[in-house]
């Protein structure tokens, strides 16, 4: 059995080997025998999350865009260049998914930050302050 790495060590081997432009199954798949064989399958969230702040890190930030549609390419675009002004990230990963509970609007989560801009959120908003008066 491998001497057990902290998250830390597992992200930062996993993020470098990523930047790299080859070879993204085999360190995924070695990174995900390791969680098997080690019995850490429980972890894989956190490491993920650790992954992604390593690789902001080194200059890629991976972005989950949800909306309640489909979003254009030129929207989609205008995201990833807000993100890198945002983060100074030299490269943008956008991932999309459609959640019609959103009701409108956007929400971009992004390593360590959310900025959520969709109509149900601030309809909870509204809410919140009325309830408050």
């Amino acid at each position: 059995m491998a001497k057990k790495l902290s998250r830390r060590i597992l992200a930062k081997y996993v993020a470098d080997q990523l930047v790299k432009k080859d070879g993204h199954a085999l360190v995924l798949q070695q990174l995900a025998a390791y969680l098997i064989e080690n019995k850490r399958t429980d972890e894989a969230l956190l490491i993920v999350r650790d992954i992604e702040h390593e690789l902001m890190n080194r200059g890629v930030v991976i972005a989950r865009i949800t909306s309640s549609h489909s979003l254009s390419d030129e929207l989609q675009k205008s995201i990833a260049d807000f993100t890198k002004k945002q983060t100074g990230a030299k490269t943008v990963v956008t991932e999309l998914g459609v959640d019609k509970s959103v009701l409108g609007g956007f929400r971009l989560d992004l390593p360590g930050k959310q900025i959520d801009r969709t109509i149900a959120n601030q309809l909870m908003t509204l809410r919140t302050k009325f309830k408050k008066v």
